[in-house]
């Protein structure tokens, strides 16, 4: 029998990698401190998907742990002989890093150097998943020949970008963000333990991550907090670019097929960037439209014409690398469908409550 440890158990890409590795047949241990709902209050909080976790997985074992606190985290390696380890525990948003820098840099960067010399020094041979960003690029995206279309910004036609931004994008002389600059570094640290330890890490720089189990908010959780926004008539805030920033967007479960993929046939300190690419991808007023169809709800939006420090006027994934180093691997998600979840698990709650 295989063990994986699962940080970040509670989250939306740690909860359906849960599910999943269970699913093959793995003792799974997850790593969850509930530090969700100290960012963003009550409607962050991991417990109730813990919780589910528990009872659906019998193989599951949660851990209530830091990932900063090296003798905790030093403990369960020994206590287990893991064969993967997939990091997904984070502070996640661009936002809150400016308000609690030491707190951002020490989950993100030094909570991932701990994990990280725990497996070099227990488990050598594990594969070592981390879920990087494409905040490691920093506002470099926004240099791109940018042009604005009736819904969105575009690239311009027939540059090297227009099918989407390749690991070859520089991360340097850009602007990050607080949160950007501690998922870089703990995103090199991922690959110096490859490429110098020789530990098989594979560093996935996603898009949007998205899915049903998301607990979305304001400062993150960009489809997830908009579903629930328009269901809940909530206002909904637009920062800056007219709302035609684009992003693209993959569903946590295709995500988490692409870590299985690359455990089965590991790199040592691998980078990919990973996302929905063209196939699943829109701006911030093109999913206002499909969220307001799906639901017949009509979304309260009030715009700032200030955006976000360093935020991309338009990013998506080139997918390139990583489907030819494993090509049987698909996205089968497609916005549309992925939207559907979200609005049905954001319905769900309210439902049980009328007892329907």
């Amino acid at each position: 029998m295989k063990t994986a440890l699962i940080t970040g158990a509670g989250g939306l890409v740690g909860s359906e990698a849960v599910r999943f590795f269970h699913r093959q047949d793995f003792d799974v241990v997850g790593i969850d401190n509930n530090m969700r709902s100290y960012f963003f209050g009550p409607e962050g909080s991991t417990r109730s998907t813990v919780k589910a976790l528990r009872s659906d997985c019998k193989r599951f074992e949660h851990i209530d742990c830091d990932v900063r606190n090296a003798d905790a985290i030093n403990e369960v390696f020994q206590r287990y002989q893991f064969d993967l380890i997939i990091h997904t525990a984070a502070q996640p948003s661009h936002d809150w890093a400016a308000k609690e820098p030491i707190t951002d840099f020490s989950i993100n960067a030094q909570g991932t150097l701990i994990l990280l010399e725990a497996t070099r020094v227990y488990c050598a041979d594990a594969v070592f998943i981390y879920t990087s960003t494409n905040k490691v690029y920093g506002d470099n995206p926004n240099r791109l020949p940018l042009v604005e279309c009736e819904t969105r910004w575009e690239v311009m036609g027939g540059h090297p970008c227009a099918q989407g931004i390749d690991e070859s994008m520089s991360v340097d002389r850009c602007l990050h963000s607080v949160f950007g600059a501690s998922k870089l570094a703990a995103d090199i640290l991922a690959q110096e333990y490859g490429k110098y330890f020789g530990l098989k890490t594979g560093i996935f720089r996603g898009g949007c991550l998205t899915g049903p189990a998301h607990k979305g908010v304001e400062l993150h959780g960009f489809l997830s907090y908009l579903v629930k926004a328009v269901m809940e008539r909530r206002r909904y805030q637009v920062f800056g670019y007219k709302g035609k920033q684009v992003r693209d967007n993959i569903h946590s479960e295709d995500l988490v097929n692409a870590f299985y993929e690359f455990y089965r046939r590991p790199h040592c300190g691998e980078v990919y960037n990973i996302g929905g690419g063209r196939f699943s991808n829109c701006s911030l007023l093109e999913a206002l439209r499909i969220i307001e169809q799906m639901t017949g709800m009509k979304a309260e939006i009030q715009y700032c014409e200030e955006a976000r420090r360093g935020d991309h006027i338009w990013y998506i994934s080139d997918l390139t690398k990583f489907q030819s180093h494993y090509p049987e691997w698909r996205l089968t998600h497609t916005l549309e469908s992925t939207i559907e979840d979200i609005c049905r698990a954001t319905m769900e709650p309210k439902l049980a409550c009328v007892g329907l």
